[in-house]
């Protein structure tokens, strides 16, 4: 028995066939999935369908990269959605540094002609002022979600990118108070070790059986087994024989595979230890 502890079901790429995912899931031996909400309408759809499948859970949450559409005040909201049985986690919520708003103002004035009584330190403020108040969007949506997950008892799913040192610092003062899993981790063993130091898991994704993914492989097989979990991160991120295609919860299997295969365990022995983590995180008891 596997859980897929982060997949993105509402989104379109599962709107034709999501029966018959949901099928191909239970033949994997995958029978419980925590959808993901990566924004407020997200979070609805991931609810909706947590109501209407069994097998389904929902975790709800802005996602970083949706903070320049989103509400300043996403507690409130969260907050209701959060009653309903269904939901048993918060997230994905985070920091993500990966495209900066500069960076992207960057590539566009990369066609256009520069006006000459612009100068290059006027630009350089200008795009610290952007990336400054993004990153401040970010922080503040970020810590409304962890807020919210310590007044209601529910862990977060963390989403983490090229933001490593203020995503730890932002966490530091919930110690004790909110337990995060970093999702999709591809960081260093110190990282990890890091991460767990703090009482926080990890959980790895179908990077674990990519050719260039052996450094990850690595962490996986020598962290702790009650330490870590894994998922699918569908419909993104499709493990080995399946690159290039969409992922599906049904993946969970091999990503279960390869991490005992490396550990040099049965699968069972890694599926009894990453469920018991995952029914230890996630709030099924609520629904």
């Amino acid at each position: 028995m596997l859980i897929d502890t982060h997949a993105h079901l509402d989104f379109p790429d599962f709107a034709s066939d999501l029966e018959d995912v949901l099928r191909r899931a239970n033949d994997a031996g995958v029978t419980r999935i925590i959808t993901i909400g990566t924004s407020l309408e997200s979070s609805r759809r991931a609810i909706e369908l947590a109501e209407k499948h069994p097998a389904v859970f929902a975790a709800i949450g802005v996602h970083p990269t949706s903070v320049e559409e989103g509400e300043d005040d996403v507690i409130t909201p969260l907050r209701e959605l959060a009653k309903n049985p269904r939901v048993v986690a918060i997230g994905e919520t985070g920091l993500d540094y990966h495209r900066l708003p500069s960076e992207q103002v960057a590539k566009e004035e990369q066609v256009q002609v520069m006006s000459a009584l612009r100068t290059e330190t006027d630009e350089e403020i200008e795009a610290q002022i952007r990336d400054g108040a993004f990153k401040s969007k970010q922080a503040s949506l970020f810590q409304q979600q962890l807020d919210l997950a310590a007044e209601l008892g529910l862990n977060v799913v963390i989403h983490q990118r090229d933001a490593w040192e203020d995503t730890l610092k932002i966490m530091a003062p919930y110690a004790g108070k909110v337990r995060g899993v970093f999702h999709c981790f591809g960081g260093s063993l110190d990282q990890a070790n890091e991460v767990l130091n703090l009482d926080q898991l990890v959980s790895f994704t179908g990077i674990v059986t990519f050719k260039n993914g052996a450094a990850v492989r690595e962490v996986a097989a020598q962290i702790p087994l009650w330490k870590f979990m894994v998922e699918t991160d569908c419909p993104y991120l499709a493990p080995v024989p399946f690159r290039g295609k969409r992922s599906e919860p049904a993946h969970t299997r091999i990503m279960a595979e390869t991490i005992a295969a490396a550990r040099k365990i049965s699968l069972d022995e890694l599926a009894e230890a990453t469920t018991e983590t995952a029914e230890k995180f996630f709030q099924f008891n609520r629904a």
